[in-house]
Order: structure tokens, then C-alpha cells, then sequence
């Protein structure tokens, strides 16, 4: 458990963040005091109510790269240490002042917003720019929710819709269906009208079923490529599945969607066979803010809601973070920050 320490003073130019100075295990994150950002006349000052801790700050708080990636990853995250102190790509809060020149958000609006690889959130207080990826929060969502709103499901909507162009009627498979982006991808997919298949262990199958998957594959029990069905579509999540292995489970025209996947992939060095129609998609998703704002409207609708593995209070991150390193959590691991406001 981290270290309590003082509440910072009302109207101090301090603020609480979680910070770490070195990559190892979850211990290595303190609940500290950093510099209150400050906000310039587009930006918008966010109060944090709530954040996650997804796979992206496991690795770069522990450095733990798939094959191939450590040297990039080093050189990404920081050689001599992390470059980044303050972790978390997405928060959910309310917004406190705005900028003169901000028109789209006033104080006392709730939002949610997308940091991404400029990560930052786990603090008490964000300030982002009025354009950047910033939306107004779902009516129906929780603080909570809201936070896990972008990781999974930017990635899911960048893969399925603008990378793979799942159209209705299209037959998906999503391997690692009861993890962020898997849990999201199965309720976007639904949305968009395709029939989807969800692989995960035993313990996650009525979970998954929940989440309005067609039919849910058991990989302890049974091997996907070897059940004679055929795929438009196969998102990889985890890791496990290369194109060699997936090649006979896709379709004409196929394509293997990888989100997270080996070094060749990453290089584009995985091809399928000439003339085969099949392809292999592993390219970076490169996230809007109109990808925000499908995510808010899919939710008020009724038809993505991030599932919530577990919530922590914000002086408990390192068992947040433990949590993530399991590698068994079901859906987001959340952080609630809103306590800490002075």
C-alpha cells in the first residue's frame, strides 16, 4: 500500500499525483506532491474524479516489452529512467476554470478524456487543451465508468471500424474477450451489427456472454482454428495468435486485426501469401476526437459500457497496479481520485 502523506493546502500551487522514478513492480509508484499545472486560454483545468491503470502503464511502469520491443521500448519510455512521472492515459472529472478562448466546456461540466501516450492523469488535477481529446461525459455513466471509456474502446473502434471495416453481417473473433479492449470490441461489434465470437478461459465464459457475444470459445478446452469456422474478421489482443496460426480460420479476404502482437507484425514483416485476399493489420490506431465522441454516444445509448474489473482508492494504486500484473484482470482496473480534492 503507498504511503499516505499531508493533504496538500487549499489554494497551493502543489497538487497529489502518483508518481515513480524507476521501472520495476507495482511498489515503485508513490503518492506524492507534483507542480499544479497551470492553463493557458484554449485549456480547460480538470478536477480527476476517476482514472485507470490499463496495460499501457503496466509497461511502462514495469518495462515489460513483448519480444523485440525492450530496446524500443527503453528508448520510447525513458533509457535512464521513466520520462514521464505521472502515469494514466485517461481520466474522467469535472471541469473547474476554462481558458478565455474556450468556447466547447464551462466550469462544473463532466467530462472524459483520452491522454494517451502523453499520460498524466493519475493526478489531482489535468488541464488539456479545449480541442484535444476531451468530451463531454455520458449521462448514464458513473465517474468510474467514464474514466475506462477510451483506452479499450478507441482501440476497438480505430481496429474494427476504420482499420478493418467490420461492416453488419461481418463474423468477428476476438481473442482475449474479457480484457479492456476486448470487452469493448464485443459491444461495438454488436452495435455495428456483426455476429462475434469471444475466446477466453472458463471463468470469463458467461461473463463474456453478458457482454452480448454470439457464441464464446473456452481456449482451455477448445482451439479456435480448429472448430472449421470462418472469420471476416480476428482481433488479437493478447498476443498468441500470429497470421500462420489464424491463416485457415479467416475468410476470403480475410483480415487479422493485431492490437498487440510480435516484432515482424509491428514491421509489417508478417504477409500472407500473395494473392491470397488475406491481410494482416497492425498498424498504431490513431485516435480523434470524433472516436470520443462515438464512444459517448454508443454508451448513452445503452450499448458500451466499460466493464469494470475493480476500483481503488487513489492512495491504494500499487494494488491497482498488482491487479493489472496478474494479467487476469476482467475489463478495466480503475482509480478513484476524486476523494483526494482538498
Amino acid at each position: 500500500m503507498l504511503q499516505r502523506i499531508e493533504a496538500v493546502a487549499p489554494g497551493s500551487t502543489k497538487m497529489q499525483a502518483l508518481v515513480y522514478h524507476q521501472y520495476g513492480a507495482p511498489s515503485v509508484v508513490e503518492l506524492g506532491q507534483v507542480a499544479r499545472p497551470t492553463m493557458g486560454r484554449d485549456e480547460v483545468l480538470i478536477r480527476v474524479m476517476a482514472s485507470t491503470v490499463s496495460a499501457a502503464d503496466w509497461r511502462a511502469r514495469s518495462l515489460q516489452m513483448p519480444p523485440g520491443f525492450g530496446f524500443l521500448g527503453r528508448l520510447f519510455f525513458g533509457v535512464f529512467g521513466p520520462r514521464k512521472k505521472v502515469l494514466g492515459t485517461e481520466l474522467s472529472g469535472v471541469v473547474e476554470a476554462v481558458g478565455s478562448s474556450v468556447s466547447r466546456f464551462k466550469p462544473g461540466d463532466e467530462v472524459f478524456a483520452f491522454t494517451g501516450a502523453s499520460y498524466g492523469c493519475h493526478s489531482e488535477w489535468r488541464v488539456l487543451p479545449e480541442n484535444g481529446l476531451l468530451v463531454h461525459k455520458p449521462h448514464n455513466l458513473s465517474f468510474e465508468q467514464a474514466a475506462a471509456l477510451s483506452f479499450g474502446g478507441t482501440a476497438a473502434l480505430c481496429f474494427l471500424r476504420d482499420m478493418g471495416g467490420l461492416e453488419r453481417g461481418n463474423k468477428l473473433l476476438v481473442i482475449g474477450a474479457s480484457g479492456a479492449i476486448g470487452s469493448a470490441a464485443i459491444q461495438i461489434a454488436k452495435a455495428f451489427g456483426a455476429e462475434v465470437t469471444g475466446v477466453c478461459s472458463t471463468t470469463n465464459l458467461e461473463l463474456v456472454r453478458s457482454l452480448g457475444a454470439d457464441h464464446v470459445i473456452d481456449y482451455t478446452q477448445q482451439d479456435f482454428t480448429k472448430n472449421g469456422e470462418h472469420y471476416d474478421h480476428i482481433l488479437e489482443t493478447t498476443g498468441s495468435a500470429s497470421f500462420a496460426r489464424c491463416e485457415g480460420s479467416l475468410s476470403e479476404h480475410g483480415k487479422l486485426l493485431v492490437v498487440l502482437g510480435s516484432f515482424a507484425q509491428a514491421l509489417g514483416l508478417e504477409r500472407p501469401p500473395r494473392g491470397s485476399g488475406k491481410r494482416v493489420i497492425a498498424s498504431l490506431p490513431r485516435v480523434n476526437r470524433a472516436h470520443l465522441e462515438q464512444l459517448a454516444e454508443l454508451a448513452e445509448a445503452g450499448h458500451y459500457r466499460p466493464l469494470i474489473d475493480s476500483v481503488h482508492p487513489f492512495a491504494e494504486a500499487a494494488l491497482a497496479h498488482a491487479r493489472v500484473d496478474t494479467g487476469r484482470k476482467r475489463g478495466n482496473v480503475v482509480l478513484r481520485v476524486g476523494s483526494a480534492r482538498n
